[in-house]
């Protein structure tokens, strides 16, 4: 039984998803998995990824002052960057709406300033860390850095496959490292998921979004499906791209599309989510140990 047959009735030009298991392996495929798609806030992942070596190799740290000096002066670190906690606006230039780690602001500000400190602790442009510390050791091959390490990032299904590959048993980094990329810092936080909605609490670690299994505050459905676990952790592009990776049905799931994030993903990938976790989710240990 295809758990993705139903992407080939979805009103886009181009589609390309994959499911993957706890070792690894391809379960499931569609499309041209080797193409090329812009990711958008997929990104973000594979940077704070990036950002958690520097951290492992003690280039940066987690407590290190960092952004923007309107938010650096008032205790903004590079874990409050990454965890969308700084009170950063939602891109460069936008108002400071609050101080750091009292409310969730999603903010492409914040990634990006997490980047440039990398750069300038270690000298080393972030397109390059990027790659020499992540894409290439993982053999994503076909990801490029196009521009903002917040959204601009450009892969195919079967990069992303690696990265999945990755989380499920770590290589690049500690076991713990990625449990704490994928464990929700700040907690208690309320805030929105641009296009999705308000959560109370709206919780994220570094990184990666973690409110899979729950519904809106104004009782809308999470973009994922509602048979996701609550452990999920993952992300979704505005350019019509998701990734998410379920540890207690040993399941990940990529999709990768050519038309904007819009109202149209929100009626078509919660079932996909569900069809996934009915076809091939299973009980597995959970490697990724989120919380």
């Amino acid at each position: 039984m295809s758990a993705l047959a139903q992407v080939d009735r979805w009103p886009v030009s181009s589609v390309a998803v994959a499911v993957v298991g706890p070792s690894g392996e391809v379960l499931e495929q569609r499309g041209d998995t080797g193409a090329p798609f812009r990711l958008a806030s997929i990104s973000k992942v594979l940077t704070a990824y990036a950002l958690m070596v520097a951290v492992e190799e003690e280039a940066i740290g987690l407590d290190d002052p960092a952004g923007p000096a309107a938010v650096r002066d008032h205790g903004a670190t590079v874990a409050h960057l990454l965890a969308h906690t700084s009170g950063l606006g939602f891109d460069a230039g936008d108002p400071i709406l609050s101080r750091p780690g009292e409310r969730r602001i999603y903010s492409n500000a914040g990634i990006e300033a997490a980047a440039d400190h990398l750069t300038a602790a270690t000298g080393i442009e972030f397109e390059i860390y990027l790659r020499e510390a992540v894409l290439e050791p993982l053999g994503m091959t076909g990801a490029r850095l196009k521009g903002s390490p917040a959204h601009a990032v450009h892969a195919g299904v079967d990069d992303l496959v690696r990265f999945a590959a990755e989380l499920f048993a770590p290589r690049l980094l500690a076991p713990e490292t990625v449990a704490t990329m994928a464990s929700v810092q700040f907690p208690g936080l309320s805030g929105v998921v641009p296009g999705v909605g308000r959560f109370d609490p709206c919780d994220w670690g570094y990184g990666f979004e973690r409110n899979f299994g729950r519904r809106t505050a104004s009782g809308g459905p999470h973009w994922a499906g509602s048979l996701l676990s609550a452990r999920t952790a993952g992300h979704f592009g505005g350019a019509g791209t998701f990734f998410w990776l379920d540890p207690v049905a040993g399941v990940a799931c990529i999709c990768l599309t050519d038309r904007p994030f819009d109202a149209w993903a929100l009626e078509v990938w919660p079932p996909l989510g569900d069809a996934v976790i009915e076809t091939h989710g299973r009980a597995s240990s959970p490697i990724v140990g989120t919380t």
